[in-house]
C-alpha cells in the first residue's frame, strides 16, 4: 500500500527493518553483557559496532529522503522515525560503555530487569516496523505499539525502584552515580522505543 510509489532502490522500509533488527541484536548483546561471564569489554565493543551500523543506516535513510521525489509517507515522519530509532541504539551503547568504563563487574537484578524489558520493547518495535510495509492489518501494528507503551511504563517503575534502592542500600556515592547513569541510559532507550511506537501509530492512523 505505502510502497506503490517508491522505487526499489529507494526502499525506506528495508532500511527501517534492518535498523530495527540490529537494535534488537544490540539489546540482546547487552543482556548477555549483564547476565553472562563473557568479556565485558569485548561485548561493549560489539555493541559499539552495532551502534555504528545503525548510524550508517540512519544516514543512508536521511540521504535517500533528500533525493526521493515521492516518499511512502510524510517526510517529517520518516525523519523522526529513523532518528528516534537511532536514539535507541545510542542509549544502549551508552549503557554498555559506562559498564565497561566504570569497570562494573557485579551486576544488579535491576540492570538485568531493565535489559530484559528493553529487549522486549525493541522486539515489539521491530514487529511494528515490519507492519508498515503493508497496512492490511493496521490493528496488529497498533497492538505492537501498545505493547511498547506498556513496556515503557514497566521500565519506568523498575527505574524508580532501582534508584531508590541505590540511595537506600549503597554507602558509596560514586557507585550510586555510576549505576544511576547505567539505569537511566537503559530507561532512555526504552523511552525512545515508545517515541518510535507513537510515530508509527500516527502513520498507521493516517494511512490505514
Amino acid at each position: 500500500m505505502l510502497r506503490r510509489f517508491l522505487p526499489r532502490e529507494e526502499d525506506f522500509f528495508s532500511l527501517f527493518e534492518r535498523h530495527a533488527a540490529l537494535t534488537v541484536e544490540g539489546a540482546k548483546q547487552f543482556v548477555t553483557l549483564v547476565t553472562g561471564d563473557q568479556n565485558v569489554r569485548a561485548l561493549a565493543a560489539r555493541i559499539k559496532e552495532i551502534e555504528h551500523e545503525t548510524d550508517v543506516i540512519t544516514h543512508a535513510c536521511v540521504e535517500r529522503l533528500h533525493t526521493t521525489f515521492i516518499t511512502p509517507f510524510d517526510r517529517d515522519d520518516i525523519h523522526r522515525l529513523i532518528t528516534r530509532m537511532d536514539d535507541v541504539m545510542d542509549f544502549v551503547e551508552s549503557a554498555s560503555e559506562r559498564i565497561a568504563l566504570y569497570e562494573l563487574r557485579e551486576m544488579t537484578d535491576e540492570v538485568r530487569d531493565l535489559a530484559a524489558v528493553l529487549v522486549r520493547a525493541t522486539e515489539a518495535v521491530a514487529r511494528a516496523v515490519a507492519g508498515l510495509r503493508d497496512l492490511k492489518r493496521p490493528q496488529a501494528v497498533l497492538e505492537h505499539c501498545i505493547e511498547v507503551n506498556r513496556l515503557e511504563n514497566e521500565g519506568d517503575e523498575i527505574l524508580r525502584n532501582a534508584v531508590a534502592k541505590l540511595f537506600k542500600e549503597s554507602s558509596d556515592p560514586l557507585m550510586v552515580m555510576k549505576w544511576k547513569e547505567v539505569y537511566e541510559a537503559l530507561e532512555n532507550a526504552t523511552d525512545r522505543c515508545e517515541d518510535v511506537a507513537n510515530i508509527i501509530e500516527g502513520v498507521v492512523l493516517e494511512h490505514a
